[in-house]
């Protein structure tokens, strides 16, 4: 069975498409400056093997819809397509950022589903229009093939009320839905389930704790398999610093900065996600930046990895107390957590006492894959584990259909 994962963003389209019979990962791709004039679409077959071979197309994309077509054109090519006509396809896959209380499990796309992604836009203004918009391209371009949506605030359903719910007046959770939904859930949720295998442990019994850090970074605290905290609330800004969003920070700080400022509700919201952050920081969101910038005495740079690392200890330990100190593994994934060593290791330091040690050569070691980077009298293991969300968002793909025609 094939599925095609596709990513829509407001100027830009990712896709995957997928064999799953060995999850192979037949060809992928980034179609970029849609509605910008030039466009280009970079395509790769049989990406990170030996094999791969990759096609690169510059063209007017005036909407999505051209973007897909020379999609189309590419994996169905006489000499360097995967497929042979695109009817092959069983199923497309779409990440979603936000399907609000609505959704809390991945479903087959009809008119009632495209309407609580509409309406769940107002928590979502940047990705669920464009989220929709690659939905209706794909419907149309791919007439008959089933659409599955599969939403980044899935795996934050599963969160206990105390968990969610904010203290502010009751009325704006009934009437606004303000609450804590979380997100990078598809990734959350496809580490939940790698780290139980790892471990040869039933995903159902698994406590465990995972850092999703990235130039976005999240984590989650996993209890019986289900999320039981996580770090992102109603939007993705709450919680750790990241590459360019603040992270946590005291609410009275957003309307003494609009008002001696003289900031609008858009700017100040732009400055806390767009220009804040490692950036505002140190004016560097690549990890590999500022580790340099580091080396050659930045304070400022110092400072921002400093203060990285607090904002994830801070989180690690509260997750700690909340699984009772009965944590099976914690977890590294996404461009940050799974490459660089540095970060691990600051996270990680001093942490002997609670059963947490870190072995020191294999975490600096760079190597592929699932592995361990504990020492192995280490009460906690820590792990290594390369996230895949499209392979998640293809795998639910595969069980939505496969529920849908049982």
């Amino acid at each position: 069975m094939k599925i095609l994962v596709i990513n829509a963003g407001s100027s830009s389209c990712k896709y995957q498409l997928l064999e799953m019979e060995n999850s192979q990962v037949l060809c992928s791709g980034l179609a970029e400056r849609i509605g910008q004039g030039q466009g280009r679409l970079t395509h790769k077959i049989a990406p990170d093997t030996e094999r791969e071979e990759k096609i690169v197309r510059e063209a007017a994309f005036p909407t999505h819809v051209e973007a897909m077509e020379l999609v189309i054109s590419l994996l169905t090519d006489s000499a360097k397509g995967v497929i042979r006509d695109k009817s092959e396809i069983a199923g497309i896959g779409h990440r979603v950022l936000h399907g609000g209380e609505a959704v809390t499990d991945p479903v087959l796309v009809d008119e009632k589903v495209k309407q609580i992604i509409r309406d769940c836009a107002v928590l979502g203004p940047l990705h669920n229009p464009a989220n929709l918009m690659g939905i209706e391209v794909a419907q149309k371009l791919f007439a008959g093939v089933p659409n599955v949506a599969v939403f980044d605030t899935e795996f934050g359903m599963g969160m206990p009320k105390e968990a969610f719910m904010y203290a502010l007046p009751c009325e704006l959770y009934e009437e606004l839905r303000i609450r804590r939904y979380g997100f990078h859930g598809t990734s959350h949720k496809y580490i939940a389930r790698k780290t139980a295998e790892f471990l040869k442990k039933p995903l159902s019994q698994l406590r465990s704790i995972t850092m999703h850090l990235g130039n976005g970074s999240s984590m989650s605290c996993v209890r019986d398999g289900k999320c039981f905290d996580t770090s992102m609330g109603l939007t993705p800004l709450e919680g750790l610093i990241m590459g360019t969003r603040c992270g946590s920070i005291d609410p009275a700080i957003v309307p003494f900065v609009m008002e001696k400022k003289g900031l609008s509700p858009r700017e100040m919201d732009t400055l806390m996600n767009k220009q804040s952050g490692l950036l505002g920081l140190c004016g560097y969101t690549d990890m590999r930046d500022v580790h340099a910038q580091v080396e050659k005495g930045n304070e400022r740079a110092k400072l921002a990895l400093d203060m990285l690392v607090r904002s994830i200890r801070k989180i690690l330990g509260s997750y700690v107390f909340l699984l009772e100190g009965r944590v099976d593994a914690l977890v590294f994934t996404a461009g940050i957590g799974e490459n660089d060593d540095i970060v691990r290791a600051e996270v990680c330091r001093g942490l002997e006492k609670l059963g947490i040690c870190l072995d020191t050569q294999e975490n600096a070691t760079r190597k592929p894959g699932a592995r361990a980077i504990s020492t192995p009298d280490s009460n906690i293991p820590v792990l290594v584990l390369p996230t895949n969300e499209e392979l998640q968002i293809a795998q639910a793909t595969v069980e939505v259909l496969g529920a849908s025609r049982g």
